[in-house]
């Protein structure tokens, strides 16, 4: 059973950037389809980005409102997935969680990403 943790969330200025961080632990995670969500409060959980195992093509999937600025990445040497975040805005303030997805789905306990001046 894969645990997931992440990290590199903050307090950011309109305009910057964060990078998201997911270690993997107790199993392997190049076959998963690892996946960014947040909710902001009063909100629905929102998938953010995904990205597939390489063996499915490694292909990418964003939310229309952050595309073009986030960036989804996995180091499967490292089990770590990414989320390279920039030009961040207010509206991106919420806990942003880290989801691996292989038969079954599992969570990482979320990090704050507040953008605010």
């Amino acid at each position: 059973q894969v645990q997931l943790v992440e990290s590199g969330g903050g307090l950011v200025q309109p305009g910057g950037s964060l990078r998201l961080s997911c270690a993997a632990s107790g199993s392997a995670i190049s076959l998963y389809t690892m996946g960014w969500y947040r909710q902001a409060p009063r909100k629905q959980r929102e998938l953010v980005a995904s990205i597939t195992s390489a063996d499915s093509g490694g292909s990418t999937t964003y939310a229309d409102s952050v595309k073009g600025r986030f960036t989804i990445s996995r180091d499967n040497a490292k089990n770590t997935v990414y989320l390279q975040m920039n030009s961040l805005k207010p509206e991106d303030t919420a806990v942003y969680y880290c989801n691996g997805w292989f038969f079954r789905n599992y969570w990482g306990q979320g990090t704050q990403v507040t953008v605010s001046s």
